[in-house]
């Protein structure tokens, strides 16, 4: 029987009818390299169903325990049908950009059939009016519950339905000996288990505590004690309640130009340099508005869990493993670089677990919360608005595939992500990165972003303002650089 986790379970409990908790994947093909140019619909059914065994995502469904006694289990759905999974549409007139952003809005705004494997597949054709698209493009947009992945597992779905050439072989080699069956667990073996669990898991956190003694001494030194007076999360528009109108966007940059940002500042990152173009961006919106708090502004930043090496450690299966960190983005720094640099430092300071209470501390020890205290938390927290005191937005850079890709012979032009908002955080903003791009796609409700394309515009002029600073330090530095002399 394969249970949910404590981190998996917590995105069930959070879900509210104005607040869903999937992610949505949004993917842009270009059919002119398939046979014959085209790419029907029926097509893109029967390629996903040739993908089902590369992951048991497709084929799972959540089953309940009684009251909620303990986490759900997945099982696979006796009764499952691809096609009630796959809808197919055509984008309004006049297909431009911006009916097609309302339209990818409205989709990750609907919830998903949850007594079904929590997944679906919206494949949108009719995209002749948005530049940079050739004629006949389509999209693909993949909607699947955060309980069922987190960003990294999700590349590795959505990248299971994905060939590295138009003539079809797959991105991954599925192994349908990898996964074995999951038949529904019997009333008797849940309730068994429930009341194994719900013993045993005060132990469990007990020791968890115990190893984690010495982080906890140093978060409240910290607390009692903080050696920064800026510390703390300032009010903005986008820590307020949130509804249920999303609103999503996106634009798309050349990861060359993130790469020479970097080199500008000693041991900065992609991940840093996308944090400063969002620092950046909220920087001149906020000024607009006349809204730009004195203190910075507090991102959290998912951060993935998983063994970096060795893909056996990590079978595929799904769900989360994920981490985070509360970073402040420094809006309140004016010069460019600056920035950069301050961020720098407090994102390995982040890491290191050296500011504030690790939210690593937090994953560890929410595996050890009987369910029933889970779904009372996950409601009292997020539902009733406690989010504004930890952060005033999400950021998550996940790196994807740096080759192009292909589905049913047709190549991938961009990649684009829409994720979950909460109570007192909406803004959200995903960079997904694919073959030498990076999207900054960016998911918030009308009430909070009414100017989403001006929010846009601000982003896009961070990052030019930031690789021209970037520029401008590498030539100063290669000017002052002492030359060698050639021997004589």
């Amino acid at each position: 029987m394969q249970q949910l986790s404590a981190q998996d379970a917590q995105f069930l409990y959070m879900e509210s009818d104005d607040n869903l908790t999937h992610v949505t994947a949004v993917y842009i093909y270009d059919p002119s390299t398939a046979a014959g140019g085209k790419v029907r619909f029926k097509d893109i059914i029967r390629h996903v169903e040739s993908r089902l065994d590369a992951s048991p995502v497709f084929t799972r469904r959540l089953v309940h325990v009684p009251f909620e006694l303990d986490y759900p289990y997945w099982a696979d759905d006796e009764f499952f049908d691809i096609e009630f999974h796959m809808r197919h549409g055509r984008l309004p007139e006049p297909g431009d950009w911006r009916q097609f952003c309302i339209l990818m809005a409205r989709y990750h705004s609907r919830p998903i059939a949850m007594q079904r494997p929590p997944w679906e597949m919206y494949v949108v054709e009719g995209l002749d009016n948005i530049e940079g698209f050739p004629p006949g493009s389509y999209a693909i947009a993949i909607k699947v519950h955060h309980a069922a992945v987190d960003g990294a597992s999700a590349m590795k779905f959505f990248g299971s339905l994905c060939d590295i050439d138009a003539e079809g072989t797959p991105a991954f080699e599925a192994d349908a000996t990898k996964f074995e069956r999951a038949p529904k667990p019997t009333l008797v073996e849940m309730l068994g288990r429930a009341i194994i669990n719900n013993a045993t898991s005060p132990v469990r956190m007990f020791d968890t505590v115990l190893r984690s003694a010495p982080m906890l001494y140093q978060a409240y030194q910290n607390i009692v004690r903080p050696d920064d007076d800026s510390a703390g999360v300032p009010h903005t528009r986008f820590n307020v309640t949130v509804s249920a109108h999303k609103m999503f966007d996106a634009t798309v940059f050349d990861l060359a130009d993130f790469k020479t940002i970097r080199q500008a500042v000693d041991g900065a990152t992609i991940n840093d340099v996308v944090l400063a173009v969002c620092s950046g961006g909220l920087r001149r919106y906020l000024l607009h508005h006349g809204e730009l708090p004195d203190r910075s502004l507090v991102a959290w930043v998912p951060i993935n869990a998983r063994p970096r090496k060795g893909a056996s450690a990590d079978p595929g299966n799904g769900g989360n493993r994920i981490t985070a960190m509360t970073t402040r983005i420094f809006t309140d720094i004016e010069d460019r670089l600056a920035r950069l640099r301050e961020i720098v430092k407090t994102t390995r300071r982040s890491k290191e677990a050296k500011a504030g209470l690790s939210a690593r501390l937090m994953t560890d020890l929410t595996q050890h919360v009987p369910a029933a205290t889970q779904v009372l938390a996950g409601r009292l927290v997020l539902r009733a608005g406690m989010a504004p005191k930890v952060c005033n937005l999400f950021i998550s850079n996940v790196p994807g595939p740096q080759t192009t890709l292909y589905m049913n012979g047709a190549k991938i032009l961009h990649t684009y992500a829409m994720a979950p908002l909460a109570n007192g955080m909406g803004l959200f903003i995903a960079t997904p990165s694919y073959d030498r791009q990076i999207s900054f796609s960016v998911t918030s409700t009308r009430e909070i972003l009414p100017d989403i394309d001006f929010f846009m515009d601000c982003l896009r002029g961070a990052l030019d303002d930031l690789l021209e600073s970037a520029n401008n330090a590498i030539d100063a530095a290669n000017v002052s650089a002492p030359k060698e002399v050639a021997p004589q």
